[in-house]
């Protein structure tokens, strides 16, 4: 064997070695070089086809071009959110690859009324897409135009309501109003915004609460009455009115705020992966393409804002905070 082979064959092993003391040393080190390297999955706690999807769509869609892999979403619509939340934190291997996509008002709200079988801390949302208030509609062929058609008929009769899912911020702002009236209304859960939307149109309720995101794709099949919020909209929102400015109240903002979570336990074990997630995230929010994606699926251009993991757990705070202010009216719904 001569020298040439002998050098070169110590050389390797020397290499080898050195390779497996640098990944055993760290390993962090080597996963940041590698991931992601499979696609991710998405757990989305409403159903297919609703603004959820339509916005994890449009974002997942930009977002992939920056981590060369691309995201693989399940849906689980049933109790109102719960099924998915439930299967994400029971099942779903907590290594970064696994994500959730979720609506931070009413999700969490479902745990101001009724705690969930795993601790609200070990989840957390770290990337906003979008924000919008609430509102009230009806149908186009509605018989009831105004507002005061509506508080007309609710002093006759107890209106059935619709509304996205009983534990919801616009499922508040209407009791709220139904509170400060001296009237009652019959909410139902019509599961998920195109129920929601479809009950209203087609007059199996009498009108609905939703996100306004949805009532915007909507079109001119619904018309807008009263906002849960400020209408930065606009005529989006048929230049409808705040609650608060049209009958002096001074209910807080009822958002809806879709966002990405994950694992608190994969933020903690692998925190290279999610620095490259937060990262992308946020520069994803950046790119001009994901505008024009928002736009084409229907999104409103002024609620697609970026926020971060202290703004959205802020937000899951304040939830907690107003599910525990307005569980008796939730409860009594």
């Amino acid at each position: 064997m001569t020298m040439k082979h002998i050098f070169t064959r110590r050389t390797l092993l020397g290499t080898g070695a050195a390779a497996a003391a640098m990944t055993l040393a760290t390993p962090g080190l080597v996963r940041a070089n590698t991931f992601p390297d499979r696609n991710f999955s998405v757990y989305i706690p409403t159903a297919e086809g609703g603004g959820a999807d339509r916005n994890f769509r449009a974002f997942s869609g930009v977002w992939k071009t920056r981590l060369g892999v691309d995201f693989e979403p399940s849906f689980y619509p049933g109790a109102s959110g719960r099924v998915g939340y439930e299967i994400y934190m029971g099942k779903a291997e907590p290594d970064c690859y696994n994500l959730l996509f979720g609506n931070i008002g009413p999700e969490v709200l479902n745990w101001a009324i009724q705690a969930p079988t795993f601790d609200i801390n070990d989840y957390i949302y770290f990337g906003q897409v979008d924000k919008d208030p609430c509102c009230l509609f009806v149908g186009a062929e509605s018989p009831l135009k105004t507002m005061d058609d509506i508080i007309a008929a609710s002093k006759t009769r107890k209106l059935n309501v619709g509304t996205s899912r009983m534990a919801h911020p616009a499922s508040i702002g209407l009791l709220a109003l139904g509170d400060k009236l001296g009237v009652e209304f019959n909410l139902i859960p019509l599961q998920g915004g195109k129920g929601t939307v479809a009950g209203a149109v087609t007059g199996e309720v009498d009108f609905s609460v939703l996100t306004s995101g949805s009532v915007i794709a909507a079109g001119d099949s619904v018309k807008t009455l009263l906002v849960f919020g400020n209408n930065i909209a606009g005529e989006a929102l048929d230049n409808a009115p705040s609650v608060n400015d049209a009958y002096d109240m001074d209910l807080p903002e009822m958002l809806s705020t879709r966002a990405f979570g994950i694992h608190k336990k994969a933020v903690d074990d692998f925190p290279d992966r999610f620095e490259m997630l937060t990262r992308t995230f946020k520069d994803t929010h950046e790119d001009p393409a994901l505008m024009e994606a928002y736009i084409a699926s229907k999104g409103q251009p002024e609620y697609l804002v970026y926020a971060g993991i202290e703004e959205c757990e802020a937000e899951k705070q304040a939830m907690l905070d107003l599910g525990a202010q307005y569980k008796a009216l939730l409860s009594g719904a």
